[in-house]
């Protein structure tokens, strides 16, 4: 896979594109995943997380886990308590006991404190459009003048 670079367009706007079947949902799964998201419908699940681990752990695999690194560049915008760390590597692991478990650069955490990490760089995860999924450009598009100014705000 190879990095395309628009030059002159906003750094701050991330898209994710590819042919159908490409993986694109996945990588937005894994995303809200390892943000805390535990809705089955928003990760699109039927039962629970443990879905997630390869044939629900029958086959000798006992977790799935997602790793995200970030690179922090600009030292003010770095994340409250992390001021120093020019990479943050985050975590989220679920056993097939459900057993969830969260890491901050390889120290065992837990979700309130991934939520504030992501809430110090105004990130807020709870916000239903923090990321927009396949299908949801289109309802956006038809969407009147007060309710796009709504989800706006």
């Amino acid at each position: 896979m190879n990095r395309t670079v628009i030059s002159g367009f906003d750094p701050q706007f991330n898209a994710i594109t590819g042919l159908n079947g490409s993986g694109k949902s996945n990588i937005l799964d894994a995303i809200q995943f390892l943000l805390g998201s535990t809705s089955k419908e928003m990760l699109r699940l039927k039962a629970g997380l443990t879905e997630l681990i390869y044939k629900e752990g029958f086959a000798g695999i006992e977790k799935a886990s997602v790793t995200i690194k970030f690179r922090c560049i600009d030292k003010n915008m770095r994340p409250t308590g992390y001021e120093g760390c020019e990479e943050l590597v985050v975590t989220r692991q679920i056993t097939k006991d459900k057993v969830t478990k969260f890491f901050i650069n390889g120290t065992s955490s837990n979700l309130s404190k991934v939520r504030n990490l992501f809430r110090s760089v105004q990130l807020n995860i709870e916000n239903p459009h923090f990321l927009v999924k396949q299908g949801q450009i289109t309802k956006i598009i038809h969407l009147k003048p007060l309710e796009l100014l709504g989800m706006i705000e």
